[in-house]
């Protein structure tokens, strides 16, 4: 897949729009009982967001950040002025769940970014239900599997011939310069910290009974 923009571009655009827009939505809907997913969907031309979204949980179960931003990118901007997923880069701030790989499949965006791992869903965020479903309902075990053998098994495969899914951990390890790869280390840390407060905020409002439409709260 050709790529125009440097990995440090990419980090650096990525990590801006997750501060500046994604978290300031995300904040709002913690508070209404929303999960704290968020999505954005960048041009690959020029690296500008077209559309950016968080999720909706109070309205819908099925509006998970990744598909909020779908729908709302099809609903809301203009056909002449939508690119073709194919020409745009899709963004997740966790890892997406099945539900969201799917989206992201069918809509046809065929590269995809995030910045927490489903481990780090589940165990900084007690949201383990990404994994879980991946794991019940997909994972179906060999003849030959053991118990071992399949919890080594990857949970979905990231290169495929419909995307290619890498992390921003992974993204970093393209950036060729030392220091300014720790550079970027630093700054991925420190926006991953914005989300500290919003985890709070969400479990609090759980804890509370904050009204929402999703079953696995």
């Amino acid at each position: 897949m050709s790529q125009p923009h440097s990995p440090a571009t990419l980090l650096s655009t990525i990590l801006k729009v997750t501060e500046e827009k994604i978290v300031p939505l995300t904040s709002a809907g913690v508070s209404s009982g929303s999960k704290l997913f968020g999505a954005a969907i960048l041009s690959r031309s020029d690296l500008s967001p077209i559309t950016v979204s968080t999720n909706n949980e109070k309205v819908s179960p099925l509006l998970h950040g990744e598909i909020n931003c779908i729908q709302q990118f099809f609903t809301e901007t203009p056909a002449e002025n939508r690119p073709a997923t194919k020409d745009c880069i899709f963004f997740a701030t966790h890892e997406p769940c099945s539900l969201c790989l799917s989206g992201i499949t069918w809509a046809g965006f065929n590269e995809f970014y995030y910045l927490f791992t489903y481990k780090d869903s589940r165990d900084l965020f007690s949201i383990p239900y990404d994994i879980d479903i991946l794991e019940q309902v997909f994972r179906v075990p060999g003849p030959q599997d053991t118990e071992e053998t399949l919890r080594e098994r990857p949970l979905y495969n990231h290169k495929n011939k419909f995307f290619t899914a890498k992390s921003l951990a992974d993204l970093l390890e393209e950036v060729e310069d030392e220091e300014e790869r720790e550079k970027w280390r630093g700054e991925i840390e420190r926006v991953k910290g914005l989300y500290n407060g919003l985890s709070e905020t969400y479990q609090e409002g759980k804890k509370a009974g904050a009204e929402s439409a999703s079953v696995w709260k």
